[in-house]
């Protein structure tokens, strides 16, 4: 590579996206760490991307406003660079029975779990196209295929990245533009410590390897998919769940 790729992780302040962006910045890219809330937290996502090797930059945005998606990535391309290397990990939850469920549940996270992959890879691909190189990974879940009881909303989204994903996929890969999904089932974070312990013991239960799995291991799998050695894997939903999807 003549000169370093830029990477932009959405939903950075903790968790699956900073090891993503910790992964991509010992792989040699320079990290944008996207934030909406925990200011804090992706401060310490950017020290560690510096403690990598890499350039790390802080970024507020808000994935569900496409003219914030805009600000955010022209803020990238003023400090690191035109971003190459996209993931797409920012998500929220609003958890509920159906008939319970209100529109406001239903459309947050639809507005930010799908709308905010389609907004910040829609900005990002004229850069990638003008490169003729780019790399996009969207986080996804398990429950876009086995469904989840309580989550209509959250799994519909990330089913709707699938789709996404592969239309991406199909108009983008004579320009050297990949766009994969990866898949996680219950992972060691924040969004599963609300959980009680007996509720977390259930879902490890599940999974065929018999325990949650950690953000790295998750990161891992993102960081090949944005290689340069995975330049013929596209359109692919990749689990990383333990077998709990298997079949699906």
């Amino acid at each position: 590579m003549s000169e370093r790729r830029v990477a932009f992780v959405t939903g950075a302040s903790r968790g699956i996206g900073r090891a993503c962006a910790v992964a991509l910045a010992a792989d040699g890219r320079d990290v944008a760490v996207g934030w909406s809330r925990d200011e804090e937290g992706a401060a310490k996502t950017v020290a560690s991307v510096e403690e990598a090797g890499a350039r790390g930059v802080a970024v507020q945005l808000d994935v569900a406003s496409a003219s914030s998606v805009d600000a955010g990535f022209s803020e990238i391309e003023s400090t690191l660079g035109s971003v190459t290397v996209l993931v797409n990990n920012a998500g929220v939850t609003r958890d509920g029975l159906l008939l319970r469920m209100s529109d406001e549940q239903w459309g947050e996270v639809l507005r930010t779990n799908l709308d905010g992959a389609f907004h910040a890879v829609r900005r990002a691909t004229p850069g990638m196209m003008k490169a003729r190189f780019g790399r996009v990974v969207n986080v996804g879940s398990v429950v876009a295929s086995t469904g989840s009881a309580g989550q209509v909303n959250y799994a519909a989204a990330k089913a709707g990245l699938i789709g996404l994903t592969r239309s991406v996929a199909r108009e983008l890969a004579s320009r050297g533009v990949t766009c994969n999904v990866v898949a996680p089932g219950p992972i060691e974070t924040a969004m599963l410590e609300s959980l009680s312990p007996q509720r977390i013991e259930q879902l490890a239960g599940q999974v065929a390897l018999g325990r949650l799995g950690t953000p790295e291991e998750v990161a891992a799998v993102v960081a090949f998919l944005c290689s340069e050695a995975a330049g013929y894997v596209t359109g692919a939903v990749v689990p990383v769940d333990g077998g709990l999807g298997m079949g699906h």
